[in-house]
C-alpha cells in the first residue's frame, strides 16, 4: 500500500479532527493510501508537543516552513486562521506539496483566486474542508435533484446556525478581525453556501442584508475595556440559482441554543427534502405524487445502501458522526492524490462559493443585488 506523508499546520479543533481523519482512512478504505504523520506545527509549542505525542506524529515544530522543507511529507494540511491561509498555502504548492486547506479559503475572492491559479499551474491536487457534504445522506440528495425525482426545482431554503459568539463576554478574538474576511456569513455562509451549489449548481445573484448583533466584546477574557465590532453576527441573504429558482441562505453565530443547525429544506414540483445536521443520519423526503390518504414525509435513514457507510458499519440505523465525515473527505483526498477521482471540493470550488460571501458583504453594503460572475 502506497504511503502519503503528512505535515499538519495548527493543533486547534480542526488540526485534531484532521489527525483523526487522516489516521482512521486506510483503516476505513481498504484503497485508501496509508497516511504516515510526520510532523506538526504550532507556535504555541506545549500544543504541538502534546498533539505529535497523542497522535504519533514523528515529530513538531514551532515553525511551519520547516514541514515544507521535509521531502518525506507529500501533503500539507493547514488548519489556521483565515488570514494565513494564502500565505501557507502559496508556500506549499510551490514546495511541490499537496495542500488540505480548512474553510473558508481566504479573507476573499482575490485571495481565493491566486491560490487556485498556483494549485492549477502546480498541478496538485487539493482538497478544502467542507466535509459536511461528505455525507452519504447528502449525496443522495444530490443524486435524486440530479435525477429529477424531486421535478423543477423551485425553491432552497438553508440555514446554518449556531451559538458560539451568542455571549457578548466572549472575547475580540481571530472570528471578528476584519482581516480575516466576513464574520458569521464567512465563517458558517460558506458551509450552507456550499451546500446549496452542491444540491443545485451555482448561484448566479444575491441580496443581503448583515447585521452586527453584539458591536463590541472584550479585548480579553475578563477584560473592562472593549472593542467594536466589524464582521456581521448573522447574514440574511436572498439568492438565485444559475437554474432559475430562488432561496435564501441564513448564516447565525449567534443563535442562542443552536450547537448544529446545519440544514436545507429543498422543494420541487414532484416532492421535498428536509435535512438538518442536528440528525444527520436521516432525511425526510415527500413525494407528491403519493395517496392523500397515505402521504406524508418518509424519514430516509442511513444504512449500507448509502456509501461509504458500509465501510463503517454493516447494519442500519447506528449512525455516523461528525470525524467519520471527515475520515470519508481525508480519504476521497488521499485517494485522490493516488490517481484516483477527485471528488473536491477543491480550491477552484472554493473559490466560486468565496465569489458568494464577498457578494453577500458588497451587497450589504449597496443595499442591493449582486449579480456573480
Amino acid at each position: 500500500m502506497r504511503e502519503i506523508g503528512i505535515g499538519l499546520i495548527g493543533t486547534g479543533f480542526m488540526g485534531k479532527t484532521h489527525a483523526i481523519a487522516y489516521r482512521a482512512a486506510s483503516s476505513i478504505f481498504p484503497d485508501c493510501p496509508r497516511s504516515i504523520l510526520r510532523a506538526v506545527s504550532d507556535i504555541n509549542i506545549p500544543a504541538a508537543e502534546a498533539m505529535a505525542a497523542q497522535f504519533g506524529f514523528q515529530r513538531w515544530s514551532a515553525d511551519w516552513h520547516s514541514l515544507l522543507d521535509d521531502p518525506s511529507i507529500e501533503v500539507i494540511s493547514i488548519t489556521t486562521p483565515n488570514v494565513m491561509h494564502r500565505e501557507m498555502a502559496l508556500a506549499a504548492i510551490a514546495a511541490g506539496k499537496h495542500v488540505h486547506c480548512e474553510k473558508p479559503i481566504a479573507p476573499n475572492a482575490a485571495d481565493a483566486h491566486a491560490m487556485m491559479e498556483a494549485a492549477q499551474a502546480a498541478g496538485c491536487v487539493t482538497q478544502v474542508g467542507y466535509n459536511y457534504i461528505k455525507n452519504p445522506l447528502l449525496k443522495l440528495a444530490r443524486e435524486m435533484v440530479s435525477a429529477g425525482e424531486l421535478g423543477e426545482i423551485t425553491g432552497f431554503r438553508g440555514i446554518h446556525a449556531e451559538d458560539y459568539m451568542a455571549d457578548s463576554q466572549v472575547p475580540y478574538n481571530w472570528r471578528v478581525d476584519p482581516s480575516g474576511g466576513g464574520g458569521a456569513v464567512a465563517d458558517l455562509g460558506s458551509h450552507i453556501a456550499g451546500m446549496a451549489r452542491f444540491l443545485l449548481g451555482p448561484i448566479s445573484a444575491v441580496n443581503a442584508d448583515l447585521e452586527t448583533v453584539i458591536k463590541t466584546r472584550p479585548v480579553a477574557a475578563g477584560a473592562s475595556e472593549r472593542r467594536d465590532v466589524l464582521v456581521d453576527d448573522i447574514a440574511r441573504l436572498t439568492v438565485r440559482f444559475a437554474r432559475g429558482c430562488g432561496g435564501t441562505i441564513e448564516a447565525n453565530w449567534v443563535a442562542t441554543g443552536r450547537k448544529m443547525q446545519l440544514g436545507f429544506e429543498l422543494t420541487g414540483s414532484k416532492g421535498s427534502l428536509i435535512f438538518t445536521q442536528e440528525r444527520l443520519n436521516e432525511m425526510l423526503h415527500y413525494r407528491s405524487a403519493a395517496s392523500a390518504r397515505n402521504s406524508g414525509f418518509v424519514r430516509i435513514e442511513t444504512g449500507p445502501a448509502h456509501p461509504p457507510y458500509g465501510l463503517f458499519c454493516v447494519a442500519p440505523g447506528h449512525q455516523l458522526g461528525f470525524n467519520d465525515l471527515k475520515t470519508i473527505e481525508m480519504a476521497e483526498f488521499l485517494s485522490a492524490i493516488n490517481g484516483g477521482e477527485h471528488q473536491g471540493p477543491d480550491f477552484r470550488e472554493a473559490w466560486e462559493i468565496q465569489k458568494v460571501i464577498d457578494a453577500a458583504i458588497a451587497s450589504s453594503a449597496a443595499k442591493s443585488w449582486i449579480d456573480i460572475t
